[in-house]
């Protein structure tokens, strides 16, 4: 076994009880694993301070001086150890609350210490709690040189020290950064001057890339800051590059390997329904998006696509005319959506649409109980009920369908990979697959998390559709707000109030729910005010938002819940307060509520008056522009790509260590087409030149089930 795949547990300076705490917090479990476990950070160790010339604003410093005195102070757990120490300049106070006895026997007075910390002030005087301390002697020399092995600390001679993360549990147990780092270089001397490289001669060639050894070591012990950027460009590479053939050869092997049902016919229901119930002309880019669909389907192989469309865009539509086509050639649909509210709204939108042909469009979500869930299980199974729509409920394994053809599943960022993966089974063959989603997809992460899918877009509203007016106000301008709903409601609108609480918070001062719905109702007399938010049971909230959409009631106060699938096309104002607390593509989601009828609608984010300069570019963005791809890219360059997926690594085939799919995406582009180049040339993988590329892939991937096959 080569020393890469070695256990942690042997190397010099881990043992048992270190490499357990490793595996436990941070899945270190071999010497690739720890290699591969960067620094968050370097702070500079050059320059040294003095004692007189200390601010209290400052961040890490090193200062290099003595101790002149040591005792404890206190009792009990509240025992800790101070010391004195100067540089000549001032003093300072060093304070431990750990480690006490092994401190009291290691520090002495008589020694030149070099101090690392952060200062903070107590009394007037300054102090450093749990500060680093390392021994300097004056060699034959007379320079200072550090006593604790420069070979062990390498980042010492160079001035940048690495910082790697730690838990709680590690620096209970004395696991610091420090050791971690030592522990590296022990990994280092074990390893010697060669790694195994990872990517073939021919691509560190062409893109001009540093060994991997050089790089590995560059990145733990940097001689400099400007031999840092190559050694991350190298290893930035290698990950965004194993990412990209990973995601290429999957769609490749699906491709060529699953077998799909087809769906030659254009029978009576589709054809019925675009002629004689069709509500609207569709427009050019939903006609575009089904005849791509339609290609899908007459190919004999699954169709594994993305469907983009922002807010309003006619995506449902697309759903339904999609699942005529295949209850046309004899097969059944699934549509899965996040949330009851949203399953329900296409339940009711499905039913209207579909209300003259013989199509049966039944609900299944956990809160259909007893007798008519048996009764809908059992007209799914033998395939009386054509089109199922539900929750998760549809992926529970008592749902069998006779002949499931296509599965549907909305805003599906919001479903777990191994919630989608259980659809696999509900046939023979895996049915056709079509995603959709009104959160719009930056290019940056479609190249990534959505790389395996053929990807459609519907970039067009519906004729008659006005785009909605996004106005700030603060919360000083509260009067200007409430004229503007008035003569909303008083023309017979309806007006949402989103609130980012549910209830009043000690700990983060914002408007909540409960108080805003008050405020509201005082605010507001003469109206109905309904409210809905998560902690309300699913029959209340279907009542509140079932009086809202009929008219009953003409504010509706909610929390995020409406985010998605509520469409009441009356409601032409959306206000949402402590807009500075959503994300972008959140508040888009939000505004794309109202706008959705012929009236003008307006969207009022509502702020403190003070911002800082990354929120009032937010509210600006949201102002400026209602292009949800516009939004969405400045959205992910912002806030980072977070849990888009709905899996620990952002929906990725395995986790980024050192790479972002954000910051670093010109260089995945240039990843995606070395990658794409790699398997044009190398199809069946057995060119010897790229038996590393196929040899490596298996290892970054061996810990992980390959969830990527599922969309």
């Amino acid at each position: 076994m080569d020393i890469l795949s070695q256990n942690i547990k042997y190397l010099k300076g881990v043992g048992p009880a270190r490499a357990k705490t490793l595996g436990d917090e941070f899945k270190i479990f071999t010497v690739r694993d720890l290699l591969y476990t960067f620094p968050y950070k370097y702070i500079d160790r050059t320059v040294i301070h003095t004692i007189n010339r200390l601010q209290e604003d400052m961040p890490y410093v090193q200062l290099k001086g003595h101790i002149i005195n040591l005792e404890t102070e206190g009792f009990g757990r509240k025992l800790h150890l101070v010391a004195t120490f100067t540089d000549g300049t001032g003093y300072v106070d060093l304070v431990w609350f750990n480690s006490i006895k092994r401190l009291q026997q290691t520090l002495r007075v008589d020694q030149t210490y070099l101090l690392f910390g952060k200062p903070s002030t107590f009394n007037g005087r300054f102090s450093f709690t749990h500060p680093e301390l390392d021994v300097l002697q004056t060699g034959n020399s007379g320079t200072d040189n550090c006593n604790k092995v420069p070979a062990l600390l390498p980042h010492f001679t160079s001035g940048l020290q690495p910082y790697y993360h730690t838990t709680e549990k590690m620096k209970r147990n004395y696991f610091t950064s420090r050791l971690i780092s030592e522990i590296i270089h022990n990994a280092f001397l074990a390893i010697g001057e060669k790694t195994e490289e990872t990517l073939p001669h021919h691509i560190i060639a062409e893109h001009n890339l540093m060994p991997l050894h050089e790089a590995l070591r560059t990145v733990h012990f940097p001689a400099s800051s400007e031999a840092l950027p190559p050694a991350r460009r190298r290893l930035k590479f290698e990950e965004l590059f194993y990412l990209q053939i990973d995601i290429l050869r999957y769609a490749k092997n699906r491709r060529l390997n699953y077998a799909g049902f087809t769906f030659p016919q254009i029978g009576d229901l589709f054809n019925t329904f675009y002629t004689e119930c069709l509500p609207f002309p569709l427009t050019g880019a939903q006609k575009r998006v089904i005849k791509e669909i339609r290609r899908d389907l007459n190919t004999g192989r699954q169709m594994n696509r993305l469907l983009q469309g922002d807010v309003g865009s006619g995506k449902t539509m697309v759903a339904l005319m999609v699942s005529l086509i295949a209850l046309d050639n004899g097969y059944q649909t699934c549509l899965m959506a996040p949330t009851e509210i949203l399953a329900e709204q296409h339940l009711s939108t499905l039913r209207r649409q579909l209300k003259d042909l013989p199509v049966v469009v039944e609900l299944l979500t956990g809160n259909v109980t007893g007798s008519k869930r048996r009764d809908i299980l059992e007209r799914t199974a033998n395939g009386e009920i054509h089109l199922l729509v539900g929750t998760h409920a549809l992926i529970e394994p008592t749902v069998k369908f006779r002949n499931l053809g296509l599965a549907i599943i909305d805003e599906q960022h919001r479903f777990g990979v191994k919630q989608r993966a259980k659809l696999w089974n509900k046939n023979v063959r895996p049915p056709h697959i079509l995603v959709m989603t009104a959160t719009p997809i930056p290019r940056t992460l479609a190249m990534t998390v959505y790389g395996d899918l053929e990807v459609s877009v519907i970039n067009e509203l519906p004729p008659g559709r006005k785009p909605v007016e996004t106005l700030h106000y603060t919360i000083n301008d509260t009067p200007q707000l409430y004229e503007g709903i008035r003569r909303q409601l008083a023309a017979g609108r309806q007006v949402y109030v989103v609130y980012p609480l549910i209830a009043e918070s000690e700990k983060i001062d914002l408007q909540d729910l409960e108080n805003g719905y008050g405020h509201i109702c005082s605010a507001f007399p003469g109206y109905s005010v309904g409210r809905v938010h998560g902690r309300m049971q699913p029959v209340e909230k279907e009542a509140a938002m079932q009086a809202f959409s009929h008219g009953d009631t003409q504010i509706l106060v909610s929390t995020t819940v409406i985010e998605v699938g509520v469409n009441v096309p009356n409601a032409t104002v959306m206000v949402i307060q402590n807009a500075d607390r959503f994300g972008l593509s959140q508040l888009h989601q939000l505004r794309g509520r109202v706008g959705r009828g012929a009236d003008r609608s307006y969207c009022i984010l509502v702020t403190q008056g003070r911002l800082s300069d990354n929120t009032r570019r937010r509210i600006g963005i949201m102002t400026e522009t209602t292009d949800g791809f516009l939004i969405a890219e400045e959205d992910l360059r912002l806030r980072g790509p977070g849990d888009l997926q709905g899996t620990a690594q952002s929906g990725l085939p395995f986790e980024l260590k050192i790479a972002d799919v954000v910051r670093d995406n010109e260089l995945m582009a240039v990843c995606r087409e070395a990658a794409a180049k790699t398997l044009q040339q190398d199809p069946y993988e057995q060119l010897s030149q790229n038996a590393v590329i196929w040899r490596q892939l298996k290892v970054m991937t061996e810990r992980r089930t390959n969830f990527s096959a599922i969309s």
